[in-house]
């Protein structure tokens, strides 16, 4: 078994096996953006851990919903795929369980983004998430998303839409 703590930043590792004597060359590929699955959860990134407690800044007088269009987000992979959300307020917080819109991925944390609908776009930023929002398949701190932009959180690709009343 070939353990990380052992493999260090080493591109490559050879070895040979004990039986067969056959060397094997196995190449470590790690991408910045990648997403980490751990498991188990450690006890901060569990939904029931009582010290994660969202605590926002105040609301900014400048956010509201358009007033001719439905915001709406459409989960187009991961495990809710084809699921739909009508914002119903300007600041959402995306997550698990206890998020305005919770979604079923076991990569996303307990509040992992928050949405500011500012009329004709949204402000996407990060809430510290462990496994990172990403934008353009980069990891991103916050964005801006129009009509039709998507984002990933966890293994869940979000379209964004402004739909016409």
């Amino acid at each position: 078994m070939l353990k990380d703590t052992e493999l260090g930043s080493h591109p490559k590792v050879q070895f040979r096996c004990s039986k067969c004597k056959k060397i094997t060359i196995v190449e470590l590929k790690l991408r910045p953006d990648q997403t980490v699955v751990m498991s188990p959860l450690p006890s901060f990134a569990r939904g029931n851990a009582s010290s994660s407690a969202l605590k926002l800044p105040p609301m900014d007088p400048g956010l509201k919903l358009p007033p001719n269009a439905n915001v709406v987000l459409t989960v187009m992979s991961g495990r809710e795929k084809g699921s739909v959300h009508k914002l119903s307020k300007p600041r959402v917080v995306l997550g698990r369980n206890d998020a305005d819109i919770p979604l079923d991925d076991p990569e996303i944390s307990r509040y992992h983004c928050l949405l500011e609908v500012r009329e004709t776009h949204i402000n996407l930023k990060d809430l510290d998430s462990t496994n990172g929002t990403f934008y353009d398949e980069e990891r991103v701190r916050a964005a801006m998303l129009k009509d039709g932009t998507e984002f990933r959180v966890g293994s869940s690709r979000i379209r964004v839409t402004f739909e016409p009343k």
